[in-house]
């Protein structure tokens, strides 16, 4: 069974599960929390990479080619 990332609901159930019982922090829900964030991040960088040639993409998002890639040339823990 594979996981979409692009199953928006998949992640708001796993980031609400994540929460605090009997006040500890669940660590391995956090841990697959900040995995999944992580790619999603990683994803949207990559996308982002993609793009920085196409100028009117950039102008939707209001971003110079310079500003795109920077954000994409970031690693995905940050």
């Amino acid at each position: 069974m594979s996981i979409s990332f692009a199953d928006r609901s998949f992640l708001a159930r796993v980031r609400g599960s994540a929460t605090v019982v009997g006040h500890k922090q669940n660590s391995w829900l956090t841990m697959i929390d900040r995995c999944l964030a992580g790619s999603e991040r990683a994803h949207q960088r990559a996308d982002l990479r993609t793009i920085a040639d196409d100028p009117h993409l950039l102008a939707d998002l209001g971003l110079t080619r310079e500003e795109a890639l920077e954000q994409a040339n970031k690693p995905f823990w940050r």
